[in-house]
């Protein structure tokens, strides 16, 4: 599929694309279950949707401001296009083929998606009240060829195209454009089903359809037809360098501004009545590089992601979070003031998190606590905990990250919420994203001194996701680390003359500017052992690695022998296969239920091992674009924890993809008894508790 000009690495897009590839396997994998396959068509579609808005929008202003556009340049934005379009084409076919399957399996579980024309009298009735009750006032159709100015078509909306005639002048055609309520009323309703071993389910535009004649009933039409389209748009939020805009403002008007960026993709029901086609495409100002994408019945499959799951027969299996062994009988505050706890999301419960600012809000002694949030869930818990800490009179600073991509109007509430009661909200670093997450609380001793302690983590501080996204997160007192995450909040306090702040961190590593001059002194010092002929190695696992200038370095250290292990979930920009590799690079990317999220990085380092988790991955963006923060893992049982935890992952057999230089996604496949990572590590964290549980240790 890639093929190779002069390029020293694999097109960012292009290697995205391959990711996405890794989704749509499991999908097409008929060992996971029914309900995990249609919400991985959801995550694939939704995954696709953002592509187009963010990246082949970035790819097609490149090409329209040529070279003046000296961004990070793609080598040929116009060539990444070209194959974009072909490897999308490509996919969108194998997603259709897959989603035939699903369908002809959910007939056999019994669970039928009905479309308008196949009601029974009793669902005939029970759509008319629906429709009556609860959606016709969020319906409002727009007859398109009497408006002068065409409509500003939202992003992430579906819209039928409805074409209405008489059957005696069927050349009198009339249109007309419904967009689909989805936000509000959700996309799926269940019906009532004629036996009661099966299910019916109805999307929400066939109610739509099947209520077409009432909607339109004063213009005397019997003919309907009626098909889905829906529009990607642009939705570069350009923070450009004005600085002095305030970015809350910008937000609002980038969301605003969101809706009516250029489109950047049209789909379409293939079956879409053509003078409608060529009209929309008209109205829409597209043309054929508009990339006009011919699909199916259905669009906008991000909703299967929420299929409604009382239909499934089987009851989902995902396994339940444990308790960390040592957070169980004592406070959370209590343990973590004697010792480092790590814990290993999804498989630990998130509420010592929650936890441990409850217990600092009411903690008499505790006088500040700062954290950092990026995507929080909806009603966030952590959010009332420290809403709880300002009423009880400590000063609390929140930096709330306003520019989580598509989460901005939610975060902006918050901000709100949180200055209502009296936080101090820190939300603007021009042009930087604050993407750590890290949080520190200090508390007066018995002798008026201050001791502090807190946590950092690789993942979001967001109950929802916690129980998805694996990620790790070290909850510590030690106080070398705890006032190197006070200076990150020093710099996020006072961005524009803090950087010494950063500067004088000692132990952990912050972004932007240090984590990369940093790994690039590790890396060397692997380089140096190797060509001595001693143990050299380096295992990193990440999201994404696609910083030019690190996989470099990793060229270097694979040509001088230093042994590279890469366990990479989505972007791999590096060419792994190489004959001047004195070893091999072993290079695997696990997709499997839940999301690997972790950053964890482990230098062999004369056998002195250094092992550091990150909220950074290896993109520029990461390494000088936004605040991050690398904490080193000094405690031996914690290193040792992370380090079989990696062990585990680089031996999946079941989940794990090689990621080779020709993206073919190849699943690893070995003799050896069959080892599926996230099974074996809820396992060896399980035990870890019954042990300690049985022997009373902590």
């Amino acid at each position: 599929m890639a093929h190779h000009d002069k390029r020293k690495t694999i097109a960012r897009d292009i290697s995205w694309l391959s990711f996405n590839a890794r989704v749509l396997q499991e999908a097409a994998d008929s060992t996971v279950p029914l309900r995990e396959r249609i919400r991985f068509l959801g995550i694939f579609s939704n995954n696709m949707d953002e592509f187009f808005r963010v990246r082949v929008a970035t790819l097609r202003r490149m090409i329209q401001l040529g070279n003046k556009a000296n961004m990070h340049l793609e080598n040929n934005p116009q060539q990444i296009i070209d194959e974009i379009q072909m490897t999308v084409l490509n996919q969108q076919g194998e997603f259709n083929r897959i989603w035939e399957e699903v369908m002809t399996q959910l007939k056999e579980q019994k669970i039928f998606i009905r479309t308008e024309k196949e009601l029974n009298p009793e669902q005939q009735n029970f759509v008319r009240n629906y429709f009556e009750e609860e959606v016709s006032s969020d319906v409002i159709p727009l007859m398109i060829e009497n408006i002068p100015e065409f409509p500003v078509l939202r992003d992430k909306s579906i819209y039928l195209a409805v074409v209405m005639w008489k059957k005696e002048s069927a050349l009198k055609r009339k249109y007309a454009l419904i967009e689909i309520p989805s936000r509000s009323l959700g996309r799926f309703t269940i019906l009532p089903s004629p036996k009661s071993d099966e299910s019916h389910i109805i999307l929400l535009e066939d109610v739509i359809r099947f209520n077409l004649p009432d909607i339109f009933s004063y213009f005397g039409y019997d003919q309907y037809q009626s098909h889905i389209f829906k529009v990607t748009r642009d939705a570069e939020i350009d923070i450009d360098e004005d600085v002095s805009t305030n970015i809350i403002q910008k937000i609002e008007k980038g969301i605003k501004n969101r809706r009516k960026g250029k489109p950047v993709r049209f789909v379409y029901d293939r079956e879409m009545d053509p003078g409608l086609l060529e009209y929309l495409v008209r109205r829409l100002n597209l043309s054929k590089r508009d990339n006009l994408i011919p699909g199916g019945r259905i669009h906008n499959f991000r909703h299967f992601m929420d299929f409604p799951e009382q239909v499934f027969k089987e009851k989902r299996h995902r396994k339940k979070p444990f308790d960390h062994p040592l957070l169980t009988v004592r406070r959370v505050t209590d343990v973590i003031l004697e010792k480092d706890v790590m814990l290993h999301f999804p498989y630990h419960s998130f509420l010592p998190l929650i936890d441990l600012i409850r217990e600092a809000s009411f903690d008499p002694d505790v006088t500040t606590i700062k954290i950092t949030c990026y995507r929080l869930a909806q009603n966030s818990k952590i959010i009332n905990a420290l809403i709880n800490a300002v009423r009880n009179g400590k000063e609390v600073v929140v930096m709330l990250e306003l520019r989580a991509r598509f989460e901005e109007e939610a975060n902006i509430e918050w901000k709100n919420r949180l200055e209502d009661e009296g936080a101090k909200v820190l939300v603007e670093i021009p042009n930087m994203k604050v993407h750590s997450k890290i949080c520190v609380i200090k508390k007066r001793t018995k002798d008026n001194n201050f001791l502090m302690y807190g946590f950092v983590s690789t993942g979001n501080l967001n109950e929802r996701t916690s129980k998805v996204y694996a990620d790790h997160c070290l909850l510590t007192s030690n106080q070398k680390i705890m006032a190197d995450v006070s200076r990150i909040f020093n710099f996020l306090e006072q961005p524009k003359t803090g950087m010494n702040f950063l500067r004088d961190c000692k132990v952990v590593i912050p972004s932007p500017g240090f984590v990369k001059k940093e790994m690039i002194k590790l890396i060397d010092e692997e380089i140096r052992q190797a060509r001595k002929k001693k143990a050299a190695a380096i295992t990193l696992k990440m999201n994404s690695l696609s910083d030019e200038e690190m996989i470099q370095k990793l060229y270097d250290a694979a040509k001088a022998g230093v042994q590279i292990k890469l366990i990479i979930r989505g972007v791999f920009c590096m060419f792994s296969e190489n004959k001047k590799y004195e070893k091999p690079v072993r290079a695997i990317s696990i997709v499997d239920e839940y999301l690997e999220h972790a950053r964890v990085w482990v230098f062999h380092n004369r056998g002195k091992e250094k092992v550091y988790i990150s909220s950074a991955d290896w993109m520029v963006r990461n390494l000088e674009h936004r605040v991050e923060a690398t904490c080193p893992i000094w405690n031996q049982q914690l290193k040792q924890e992370l380090k079989d935890i990696l062990d585990i992952q680089l031996q999946d057999n079941v989940k794990a993809r090689w990621l080779d230089n020709e993206l073919s996604n190849e699943y690893v496949r070995t003799t050896k008894k069959k080892i599926r990572s996230q099974v074996e590590t809820y396992n060896y964290l399980f035990n870890k508790t019954k042990i300690n549980r049985e022997t009373g240790s902590n």
